[in-house]
């Protein structure tokens, strides 16, 4: 494993912070072991002559295999269930008592390999399926284009998806061909969510709507407080009045700081 120096990590830790807002300045042994390989694979000897590599890099691409190598992507099927027992039972029915143009706008921040927007998405079928059409596509966005395309693929083994209900796998995973031990999300699914690229350190966020349903779950684990709290209240400005901002059970909103209303563990409102 190649070793980093003290100039290297703090430019490499800076610039994370600055552009992503992710903290790795306690996290030295992750970066060296997550970058040597594509070091000697790039035919660099030492992480300066990598570095100088990417940063003069005017495609930008290998700024984006540099986050992807970086960014963890762990995430399953039912992650925290509450949550989304919450959305079916409390969520849903007020949304579809108080959304009068049937447009439901939900968005998963951090969606990693798609198993969180997924999982929406096949709630809102079920909770729908009775009712008059409704507009339930979801916005996907991550800064990793790699756990992208793992997302867009929708392909996850029988392991990644044995939390789910069983009348899931039935309605909405098919068995892949010549591998059964693999499953395929439903193109009915599929065509409701939309997975794009997006860095939410961006000054503005650019959506002409509003959403009803915020999930930004394990994503804010390594930001600092500053950088939280300026999240949160761009969040709250993409908020619909009545809509919720669900976030991961290991974070935490500053309740001074914050307009969102508290309604328990992991979940907020915007009255």
């Amino acid at each position: 494993m190649i070793s980093i120096n003290d100039g290297d990590f703090s430019t490499l830790t800076q610039f994370i912070k600055s552009n992503y807002g992710i903290n790795l300045t306690q996290k030295r042994t992750l970066i060296e072991g997550r970058l040597s390989n594509i070091i000697l694979e790039k035919g660099f000897d030492s992480f300066s002559d990598y570095l100088e590599y990417v940063f003069n890099d005017k495609t930008g691409e290998e700024i984006i295999i540099l986050i992807n190598k970086l960014t963890t992507n762990h995430t399953y099927f039912m992650r925290e269930s509450k949550h989304f027992d919450y959305v079916r039972d409390t969520v849903l029915p007020y949304l579809a008592e108080t959304v009068k143009d049937r447009d439901l706008r939900v968005w998963s921040a951090g969606c990693s390999t798609g198993e969180e927007p997924y999982t929406l998405e096949m709630i809102m079928q079920d909770y729908f399926s009775n009712q008059m059409m409704w507009d339930t596509q979801i916005l996907a966005t991550d800064i990793s284009n790699r756990a992208l395309e793992i997302a867009r693929h929708g392909i996850y083994s029988e392991e990644a998806i044995k939390e789910i209900p069983s009348m899931w796998k039935l309605n909405y995973f098919e068995k892949m061909a010549g591998n059964e031990t693999n499953y395929k999300v439903k193109q009915n699914i599929k065509n409701n969510v939309i997975f794009r690229v997006f860095n939410l350190m961006n000054q503005e966020f650019p959506f002409k709507k509003k959403f009803h349903i915020i999930f930004c779950r394990n994503v804010m684990i390594y930001f600092d407080q500053p950088t939280k709290d300026a999240l949160v209240e761009k969040f709250y400005d993409s908020t619909e009045p009545g809509g919720y901002l669900f976030i991961g059970h290991s974070e935490s909103v500053n309740r001074d700081s914050t307009r969102y209303k508290y309604i328990m563990p992991a979940l907020y409102r915007k009255i």
